[in-house]
């Protein structure tokens, strides 16, 4: 959905919310209004949404569903290294290489 739409989408919702909540909110204010829409007269064990808004009963759902954990990933690190052999010819001098013989050092 590209961003057009959902812009479209947000001004429709908003729109219509607008909608509902504004006819309610004046038949809150207007009794007459209120007595209009039940048919002329308000009944005693009135529930409807005009009544919920002016007294305050609206009630929100509460969500007690777990908050997702963030699984730990696992981050490797590819390290390109490459072992080679190369073998160096050093000559030392006399008497600075590795004895001969375990005995005679």
């Amino acid at each position: 959905m590209n961003r057009r739409w959902k812009l479209r989408l947000r001004a429709a919702t908003a729109a219509v919310s607008l909608g509902i909540w504004l006819p309610l909110t004046v038949a809150e204010a207007y009794p007459a209004l209120h007595a209009w829409l039940h048919g002329g007269a308000i009944p005693d064990n009135d529930d409807c949404a005009i009544v919920a808004i002016a007294h305050g009963k609206v009630e929100t759902a509460n969500c007690d569903a777990p908050a997702p954990l963030p699984i730990p990933g696992l981050e490797l690190a590819l390290q390109d290294e490459t072992f080679t052999f190369s073998p160096t010819r050093v000559f030392l001098p006399d008497c600075r290489g590795p004895p001969v013989l375990l005995v005679i050092s």
